[in-house]
């Protein structure tokens, strides 16, 4: 064994641990993306995982481990979502009293699985790192066991057993690209694979706007970054933990970074295309493959979707915003004479387009306008450019001058 012989024991331990707490996860084969970047692509789908990411792996090794006077004093943990949902689920199962600190704009669904898994939350500071000092500020006045969401062997060996399940099924597997936030998933995983095929390379991914273990291994010490305005919540940590930091110096070929616009396209992607829902943080490894990050082409490439807890109303926006970037939903305004008819007019033009209306507002208070017309603004959804080009050609025909505009 090298390096970190004991903590792939550790990992081999897990293994065993953890049955029948969590579920081996799929690695499905995405011909969608590997035709994308040319490579032979698989998903390694923990966003399927029980509470939803892989954080239930760590959180529940980790208590595993716990003797019963600790027990008995109950944990407390920090965490911008999922390793919340890991901890209170392993808890419950364990009979372990649990209590969660977490960021006050951390998402709606992410607070009520936890609270629904029994954890008292408690809601602290703007991101993850102010919720890590609450709560370990708070365990010191409690007596309770801190859970570290990273910087823990235990909890790394339990998210380890990802690596394995990796080579299990795929043996001959070439690159491995997993996100990172703290360096937990990425240091367990880099262990377990390496330890027996030490020629994959494995890749962290981050969000470019809080590349913390990224600014760390480039400096050559742990540093922090600030300003973590990322719509990866997930992974929005301020600096990776020492014991992580150092794995991934070690075992890491590289930490690359992915733009916040690339990680919403491969989300909607994800989801139209391979009918699979995935958080912001959970799709940056598939992102860094997609946008030509880490270049996979004729080579086996994992991608670990490490997580599907997302919030609704936010994916409704991130279909919104991509079905108007794509040019399958348009604005179009114009005006109209404003009597019984001149709508049913336009509507009637717009249907035999094979259009369809998604949204229609009429506007009078234009002073602009003359009195006699109003301005007529619609949304439509748009089979393809031949469709929107030949309804604005029949209204131009009808004397209806409409055109497509931006916000």
């Amino acid at each position: 064994m090298g390096k970190y012989g004991d903590l792939y024991a550790k990992i081999l331990e897990a293994r065993s641990v953890l049955k029948g707490i969590k579920h081996v996860t799929r690695l499905d084969h995405t011909s969608t993306f590997s035709h994308i970047t040319g490579g032979d692509i698989y998903l390694k789908l923990e966003n399927l995982q029980k509470t939803g990411s892989f954080k239930v792996r760590g959180a529940a090794f980790a208590m595993s481990q716990l003797s019963e006077k600790e027990r008995e004093a109950g944990v407390i943990a920090a965490s911008a979502g999922n390793h919340a949902q890991g901890v209170a689920y392993a808890a419950s199962r364990l009979g372990i009293k649990s209590t969660i600190v977490m960021p006050r704009f951390s998402p709606v669904a992410k607070i009520q699985a936890t609270e629904g898994y029994g954890a008292e939350v408690i809601l602290h500071g703007d991101v993850f790192d102010d919720a890590l000092a609450f709560a370990q500020e708070t365990a010191k006045k409690t007596g309770a066991i801190f859970l570290h969401p990273f910087n823990n062997e235990n909890v790394i060996a339990g998210q380890g057993t990802i690596g394995l399940e990796i080579l299990d099924d795929c043996p001959d597997v070439e690159v491995v690209a997993v996100p990172i936030g703290g360096g937990g998933l990425v240091s367990g995983i880099a262990i377990a694979i390496k330890e027996q095929k030490p020629d994959v390379q494995i890749y962290g991914v981050e969000a470019a706007s809080a590349a913390s273990m990224q600014a760390s291994i480039e400096t050559g010490r742990v540093v922090s970054v600030e300003n973590l305005d990322t719509v990866c919540d997930g992974i929005a940590v301020k600096s990776p933990g020492p014991l992580t930091y150092g794995i991934a110096k070690d075992l890491l070929s590289g930490v690359v970074t992915v733009e916040e616009l690339e990680v919403t396209r491969t989300l909607f992607m994800l989801l139209e295309r391979a009918k699979i829902v995935v958080e912001p943080a959970g799709c940056v490894g598939l992102a860094a493959f997609q946008h030509g990050r880490i270049d996979v082409k004729g080579k086996i490439a994992v991608a670990v979707l490490s997580g599907g807890n997302i919030d609704m109303s936010f994916l409704t926006r991130v279909v919104e915003k991509e079905l108007f970037r794509l040019g399958r939903s348009v604005r179009v305004r114009g005006s109209i004479l404003d009597r019984v008819g001149s709508m049913n007019r336009v509507l009637g033009i717009v249907a035999e387009s094979g259009v369809s209306v998604i949204e229609l507002n009429q506007d009078r208070s234009d002073p602009d306008i003359l009195p006699n017309r109003a301005e007529l603004e619609m949304i439509l959804e748009v089979p393809d450019q031949e469709a929107l080009e030949k309804m604005l050609d029949l209204l131009h025909n009808a004397g209806l001058d409409f055109s497509v505009y931006e916000d």
